[in-house]
């Protein structure tokens, strides 16, 4: 299985409009991050998780032909914005996409993108065309790959985080309940919310992160959904052992 993060940034990516920050004007590549979205690979199934906001030019920077189906992780706009573009997929593979979501996440998705789901007469240039697949608690399987729902809070909102194999998604959260511990057990490698140094009402901060992490324990913890205000060579240098930031194009296998 191989996990490949194309978007490591929170929702104004970095770096942020208008914004000359230290982290903004950065030359560093690791300091470029598009909004968060996460592909899963097997040898015979890709999946992307998350339709971000920059979901076509992640489709175009690694050169991703086609897709098995897309995973949401909540309604966000920048995890669902990029959602028009699964068109090039229509085009090109000659069939619907499925999407995988919890019903909350169909309802807003519906809202946003209500030309996709309702005859407004001319279309255009087509619409995305999908075949919906309401999740929620309960384990699925898209191909090969079979994802365990991590239930978690962002802020007031239920959101998921993903479980698969010995590797664990969990963006977008400032709280893991303790029933959802249970599924983070055994994880090797951790992908988790670190959004910035100072308090926030729907992100860890990175201590929060770092506490976490200590407790799920995983063999490697990578951060992600990071901000502007955060410089990826001064952070990295100070994280403990085992505590690392991801970037984008970041890649493992399992």
């Amino acid at each position: 299985m191989k996990f490949t993060i194309l978007g490591s940034g929170t929702s104004t990516g970095t770096p942020t409009v208008s914004c000359r920050c230290a982290t903004c004007a950065s030359h560093d590549p690791h300091d470029e991050r598009l909004r968060p979205s996460l592909m899963v690979e097997s040898a015979t199934t890709r999946v992307v998780i998350d339709t971000s906001a920059d979901f076509r030019q992640q489709m175009l920077r690694y050169r991703i032909g086609a897709i098995d189906a897309v995973v949401f992780t909540h309604h966000h706009f920048d995890h669902i914005g990029g959602f028009d573009d699964i068109r090039g997929f229509n085009f090109t593979m000659q069939r619907a996409i499925p999407i995988y979501l919890m019903q909350e996440t169909f309802n807003n998705l519906k809202r946003t993108f209500l030309y996709a789901f309702q005859d407004l007469g001319q279309k255009g240039g087509g619409v995305p065309v999908v075949n919906v697949n309401i999740i929620d608690r309960d384990p699925f399987t898209i191909g090969d790959i079979t994802f365990q729902p991590i239930p978690m809070m962002h802020g007031t909102m239920r959101v998921n985080g993903y479980r698969i194999g010995d590797f664990s998604y969990c963006t977008d959260t400032n709280f893991i309940p303790e029933e959802s511990f249970k599924f983070l057990e055994g994880t090797e490698i951790l992908i988790l919310d670190a959004l910035r140094y100072d308090k926030h009402p729907t992100h860890f901060t990175v201590q929060e992160a770092i506490a976490a992490a200590g407790r799920i324990g995983a063999r490697e913890t990578y951060f992600t959904h990071i901000a502007h205000n955060i410089l990826h060579a001064d952070l990295e240098s100070r994280l403990p052992v085992g505590i690392h930031l991801s970037y984008d194009g970041w890649e493992c296998e399992l």
